[in-house]
């Protein structure tokens, strides 16, 4: 199971505790929002199956950048309508075959697999 704890901090920031760790979100501008948030764990949940695909093919050394952007629709709902996750494998290693089975591959993660199938979320007040 996953789960954090958030808790609020002083006005619009909040820390959020996971495991061991603690990381502060802001979201009035003076650090990482709560979409900057959302948008980072997509993107390095992605890492993660990169290196994986990486480490199955032999080619562990290759380093890679990843870039998620995305803009907010200001209707209602107000949400994230597309979000493009750029790869930037710093490498020539890679022919198409490669580039698509990579594609296919990091396909398979989780965070990924949530946002692409709708998820049920539940409200509670404690």
């Amino acid at each position: 199971m996953y789960a954090v704890d958030i808790s609020s901090i002083k006005d619009y920031n909040f820390q959020v505790k996971a495991n061991n760790y603690a990381i502060t979100i802001d979201a009035a501008g003076q650090g990482v929002s709560p979409l900057d948030a959302l948008l980072a764990g997509l993107g390095t949940c992605v890492g993660v199956y990169v290196r994986k695909y990486l480490e199955g093919a032999k080619l562990s050394q290759i380093e890679f950048n990843i870039r998620v952007e995305s803009e907010l629709v200001k209707e209602s709902p107000m949400r994230f309508k597309q979000i493009k996750v750029s790869i930037d494998l710093k490498t020539d290693k890679f022919d198409e075959n490669r580039r698509k089975a990579l594609f296919e591959f990091v396909k398979n993660c989780p965070a990924h697999n949530t946002l692409k199938n709708d998820p049920e979320i539940d409200f509670l007040i404690a």
